[in-house]
This record gives structure tokens, C-alpha cells and sequence, in this order.
């Protein structure tokens, strides 16, 4: 019976169904298959993995997934969908145009919240001028969120000022791993590429190692940004939907900086936010966002997903 050999440590660096690229602390790459359902591993998880036995391919095993710092993911009705782990921050990127979803930025933000990860919003396509100032309106909440805390918004303009993106970019980015999530049509393969030369061939690379062929967007792919692989950036497929079923319905205040502002305010400790009376927040969307208040969007958007919540509960 051929031997074993020793377990190695490394670092998911793409994945496609149960197929997985592993990386080395030397920078070597090798192609592995988690061992059972129990053991399957995302994007930036840290692994211990084996190579075959000799005369049995180049294929490894992840024989184990090591304790996770953090984990960005989605929850719907019918599955969890995991995007990376142990990770420093999520980059959200939306444009002007098309007019994004707030409701799915929130969405994202909540998330990240939960998960305890850093977000920062851009947004893309300053260049249109008055497409672009509607949508810095609409982001003012998020420019001036909570007490002293707000999520930062960069405005960017990637078709036109590369240079001056990518060095503002990098001030957020240096020495962190980075998720960027993205709707179709935000910009984020423009984003990816200019930060990351050649990315699209090394996609491409990886994605016919794991067979995944075309389906490209289907897979997650983690990129160095530098010779000394200490900055990363991790590209995400699109989405949709984004649930939240793995929230509860009282943690949901929490994950939302502009009201858990004013959720201490409340008369009673279950406060839910909706209807009681001496509610710290109901005073705050009555004062507005101009007198460091909620403003009735955001507060809109929080009902509509409490009750979402609430009923996934039942």
C-alpha cells in the first residue's frame, strides 16, 4: 500500500464546485479536492492538504479546514452561498449607471456587519455627471453613518481615470485582503484588471484547470497585488438575490450603524423598532438625517427586512 505524505498547510486561492486551487506558502499551486462534504473549503480558507501517493496523479486532498477568522456569505430560503473567508474587508462596488439597488447594497453592508469585516463602498462613473450626483445623494446616509463611524464612499471613474483610481484605491487596499462584490455593469472586471495586470488570462488559466470552462462567473479567484503577497484582492461572482436568513430578526439593528445609533434610546430593552412606543430610533427618522437622524429609506428598508426575517422564522 503506497505511503502517504505529510500534511502540508496552504491557502484556497480559486474554487469551482469541489474542485479547489491550493497555494503554497512558497507559491506553489496545486489542484484539491476536499475530503467529504464536511470538509468543503472556500476561497481564502487556510488548509491543511496531502498529495497523492506516487504514481497517482498530481491531484491533492484538503484533509482539514483551519478555524476561520471570519466567513462573507448569503442565506436564502433553499442554500447558503460562501464567498471567502478570513477576510480584511469587502469592497462594494455600484455605479451611476445602471441606477443600483440599495436594497441589495444594504443587504451586502449587513452581511459584512454581521461578519464583523470592514466595507467600503465605490462608486463608479463619475464621468456622468449628473447620473453621478443623483447617486452621491442617494449616498449621502452612508457618507455620514452612526456617531463618528461611516463606511466611506470613493468616488471612481475606471474608464477614464485609471491612474488617480488606482493610486486612491490602493490607499484602502495595501496590505489587506479584500472581497469585491459588484452588480453586472458597475465596473468590476475594469476594477480587477487595473489593479491587477493580466488578471483575465490568469483567469482564465485557472478556470481551465478546474474545468470549470466558461463558467467563470461562477467561480471565485483570489489575485496578489504584489511580489511580496501581502495585499489581495478577491474577485466574486455577481448575484441576483442576496439573503439574509442567517440573521435574526433582533441582530438586524445591530448590523445597521444608523440604527444601532439610536436602538439604546428605546424604552423597552426588545424594542423592535416598528411600532413601540418611547422607540429610540422612531424619534430619530422623524427628525431626519438633517438633524442627526435615520433617514426614511434607510429606515424602510430595515422594516422590510425585519419582516423578511421574521417570517423565514415561522
Amino acid at each position: 500500500m503506497a505511503e502517504r505524505s505529510a500534511l502540508m498547510e496552504g491557502t484556497v486561492v480559486a474554487s469551482h464546485g469541489r474542485h479547489c486551487m491550493v497555494e503554497t506558502p512558497d507559491g506553489e499551486r496545486r489542484i484539491c479536492h476536499p475530503r467529504g462534504k464536511k470538509s468543503q473549503a472556500v476561497v481564502g480558507d487556510h488548509v491543511l492538504w496531502q498529495a497523492p501517493p506516487p504514481g497517482q496523479g498530481e491531484e491533492g486532498t484538503i484533509e482539514k479546514v483551519k478555524e476561520r477568522r471570519n466567513l462573507f456569505y448569503r442565506q436564502d430560503e433553499i442554500r447558503t452561498k460562501s464567498f471567502a473567508a478570513n477576510l480584511d474587508q469587502v469592497l462594494i462596488l455600484i455605479a451611476a449607471e445602471p441606477v443600483f439597488s440599495e436594497s441589495q447594497l444594504s443587504r451586502a453592508l449587513i452581511a459584512a456587519e454581521a461578519a464583523r469585516i470592514q466595507p467600503i463602498i465605490a462608486l463608479n462613473k463619475s464621468d456622468l455627471v449628473e447620473p453621478f450626483a443623483r447617486a452621491w445623494e442617494r449616498l449621502l446616509p452612508y457618507r455620514h453613518m452612526g456617531a463618528g463611524k461611516h463606511y466611506g464612499v470613493l468616488p471612481l471613474s475606471l474608464r477614464l481615470s485609471s491612474d488617480v483610481d488606482r493610486a486612491l484605491l490602493m490607499e484602502h487596499l495595501q496590505g489587506k485582503i479584500t472581497l469585491v462584490l459588484g452588480p453586472s455593469g458597475s465596473g468590476k472586471s475594469t476594477l480587477i484588471n487595473l489593479l491587477v495586470p493580466g488578471a483575465t488570462v490568469l483567469t482564465n488559466e485557472i478556470s481551465q484547470a478546474l474545468n470549470s470552462g466558461k463558467h467563470t462567473t461562477t467561480s471565485t479567484h483570489w489575485y496578489w497585488m504584489d511580489k511580496e503577497r501581502t495585499t489581495a484582492l478577491i474577485d466574486s461572482p455577481g448575484f441576483q438575490e442576496f439573503g439574509l436568513h442567517h440573521i435574526a430578526p433582533m441582530q438586524l439593528a445591530a448590523c445597521m450603524p444608523d440604527i444601532a445609533a439610536h436602538a439604546t434610546d428605546c424604552k423597552f430593552y426588545n424594542c423592535t423598532h416598528l411600532h413601540e412606543p418611547g422607540c429610540g430610533v422612531i424619534d430619530a427618522v422623524k427628525r431626519g438625517p438633517a438633524d442627526d437622524g435615520i433617514s426614511e429609506n434607510r429606515y424602510r428598508i430595515y422594516g422590510d427586512l425585519f419582516a423578511e426575517l421574521s417570517h423565514t422564522r415561522y
